[in-house]
């Protein structure tokens, strides 16, 4: 795994462009630690640099910049292709002679013979490239199906920029960036900022499934290559009609996706919570390895947070090498700085403290960790789903006039007053956060669409423009009324959702980073793009079965693991947070969320915020997902330099 960086300047070059263009790739030096490179070309105004941390190939032949065998493609490559040898064997059909045993390399050459389109389309793999054609003097930025490696791109005049890191082009001399308050609202909504969106309004994400061409004197434009939408399509007309047959198709699937990721020249393990996806991703890794696979887990202290004990049973159920580590809050107080430094935009999934303390510890014994994430997206695993949907059903009940006059009704009293009548009920019947529930509840039963419903579900900040100076937020797919009528289901809609939003943007970003922040490479043998196609095939009675999500990848864990061991209600990755910002945590997020330090930064209406906080220590109600969206972009604003608000 690996760090890309570079940028094509059509006015005028720095004085050191080569320098230049080192520097920006030193600034991902946790992506690449092994070694790092130049390639220019001064006349055409085009730098490309690479951070290599060396997984496939560990000699010098998978050095990049990488330069094909005809001269005229140059590729800077991140990622891993699962499907090297295939490619390859094509390739050599058509003359092709291998310098080395990169899949750098074949990816290169395939694009010399089969361009770019074509290549993307027959690689498996995670990965996001720049590749540059020196014959006709346009750039290429790809990016994975399902976005499991970030690329960035911005533009500032007639320079043209792009990175792994959004951080990375803070090294380039003319980068003078200017805060996106509109992201700033989505992003204290959904506690990410959705693609193409960043903080800053000159830069953007590539979406997955795309590439950018850049060049002819045109504007950089972004092509599909892989669509949801067409998956969706097809897998209309391609249905499994037998569960069972389903069932030994997935299994014997997952495990060809398993066994190629298990491909390394470096030590191999895998997170193990002891859920269902990473204990599928574990038992199909130990049915096709010869050794014990090396396994590793975060607990907790508190309860309803720990899930080691869990993972610990299954780890010996199938006879790993399993390591743990329990996370103390004072520990958890130490690492927030360098985590919350890893992200070069604000994001605000507090799991992000677990994942990095996991990939520390997976690092100190492997340099490459398989990972259970994107089974919830595929095979409908999130609680949130089946709620939604039950929310709907009662709320389609109540006629539109009638839904409008009971939300305003129970709106009539604020939170903290619906708190206070809460208190006059005897303790036995008194519920807890009475205000919160009766107001979120109030905001469903407004809804007029199941769409409008999972938004609700889905936001941290249910009116983000009122919190932002200047923010307007732009609308996404997630609010988009025409889902109804391409998707019909609401469980269709819900995954098509957070497979195109939250998964990239929040879950594969958390990873990534977390990961790469100790130079570890992290797989995701459920994201490649064969199980999501196939997940779709899926009927949705099948995916939701019992009562419960994710049936096929149950049926199929089954059969490696007792189900005593693993059948148990979803607990997600999460933090006490709700608990550390009342005790450990308290004087750091007040030092942040303070009238003074929130005028300071001049990006958030105070009020609303020391609303929220006095709330929460009363303990009346837990805000702390809020308090967290606004603590990690405060942390983020304090620390940063040279941009225009």
């Amino acid at each position: 795994m690996c760090g890309i960086v570079g940028f094509v300047d059509k006015r005028f070059l720095p004085p050191d462009p080569e320098g230049v263009a080192g520097a920006m790739a030193d600034h991902m030096r946790r992506r690449g630690p092994d070694a790092g490179g130049v390639w220019g070309d001064a006349e055409a105004g085009v730098f490309l640099a690479h951070r290599r941390l060396s997984i496939i190939d560990l000699s010098p032949g998978g050095a990049q910049p990488m330069v094909s065998a005809d001269g005229r493609w140059v590729i800077s490559y991140n990622g891993e292709l699962y499907n090297t040898d295939e490619l390859a064997e094509d390739l050599r059909h058509q003359g092709f002679v291998a310098r080395g045993s990169s899949d750098t390399e074949v990816l290169l050459e395939g694009i010399a013979r089969w361009g770019i389109e074509k290549t993307l389309t027959r690689a498996n793999g995670m990965f996001a490239f720049a590749a540059w054609d020196r014959s006709q003097r346009r750039l290429y930025l790809a990016r994975d199906r399902l976005g499991i490696k970030p690329l960035y791109w911005a533009q500032a005049g007639g320079l043209f920029l792009f990175a792994s890191d959004l951080g990375a082009l803070s090294s380039h001399p003319s980068w003078r960036p200017t805060l996106n308050r509109d992201a700033i609202a989505a992003y204290l909504r959904f506690g990410y900022i959705p693609a193409p969106d960043t903080i800053w309004r000159e830069a953007h994400k590539l979406r997955p499934g795309h590439f950018l061409v850049y060049g002819d004197g045109r504007e950089p434009r972004s092509v599909p290559y892989w669509s949801l939408d067409e998956v969706q399509s097809a897998a209309q007309q391609e249905r499994w009609r037998d569960p069972i047959a389903a069932v030994d198709a997935l299994d014997e699937l997952l495990r060809d996706a398993v066994g190629r990721q298990m491909v390394s020249d470096v030590p191999l393990g895998a997170f193990l919570s002891g859920g269902i996806d990473s204990s599928v991703v574990v038992a199909l890794m130990q049915a096709q390895s010869a050794r014990s696979v090396q396994t590793f887990s975060i607990g907790f202290n508190e309860q309803g947070y720990d899930e080691a004990q869990h993972a610990k049973a299954v780890a010996r159920h199938l006879g790993t090498d399993h390591h743990e580590l329990y996370i103390a809050p004072g520990h958890a107080v130490e690492v927030l700085p360098e985590v919350a430094g890893l992200y070069d935009e604000p994001f605000s999934d507090s799991s992000q403290i677990p994942t990095y303390l996991v990939s520390e510890l997976a690092r100190s014994r492997v340099t490459v960790a398989l990972s259970g994430d994107g089974g919830d997206e595929s095979f409908g695993g999130y609680g949130r789903y089946a709620v939604g949907q039950q929310l709907w059903s009662r709320v389609a009940r109540v006629p539109g006039w009638l839904r409008g006059g009971l939300s305003s009704t129970m709106r009539l009293l604020d939170e903290p007053q619906w708190d206070r009548v809460g208190s006059l009920l005897p303790r036995s019947l008194r519920p807890a956060m009475l205000g919160m529930r009766v107001h979120r509840l109030a905001r469903r039963i407004r809804s007029s669409t199941a769409t409008e419903i999972y938004l609700s579900q889905l936001s941290q900040w249910h009116q983000p423009e009122q919190l932002v100076i200047g923010g307007r937020e732009a609308p996404t797919i997630a609010a988009d009324a025409a889902l109804e009528r391409r998707l019909p289901d609401m469980l269709d809609r819900m995954q098509y959702i957070d497979t195109l939003m939250y998964l990239p943007d929040d879950i594969l970003t958390k990873v990534d980073r977390a990961s790469m922040g100790v130079s570890l490479e992290c797989r995701v043998p459920l994201l490649d793009h064969r199980v999501v196609e196939f997940a779709w095939r899926i009927p949705v009675a099948w995916r939701q079965r019992d009562g419960t999500g994710k049936w096929p990848l149950r049926q199929v864990l089954y059969r490696y693991v007792p189900r005593s061991l693993v059948d148990r209600p979803k607990m997600g990755f999460g933090v006490p947070i709700d608990h550390w910002l009342r005790s450990e945590l308290k004087d750091w997020a007040w030092s942040l969320l303070s009238p003074g330090a929130l005028e300071r930064t001049g990006v958030i209406h105070a009020a609303p915020v020391i609303a929220a906080w006095n709330a929460h220590q009363s303990g009346e109600q837990d805000l702390h997902y809020r308090l967290w969206t606004i603590l990690m972009l405060q942390d983020w604003l304090g620390r940063q330099s040279g941009y225009s608000a």
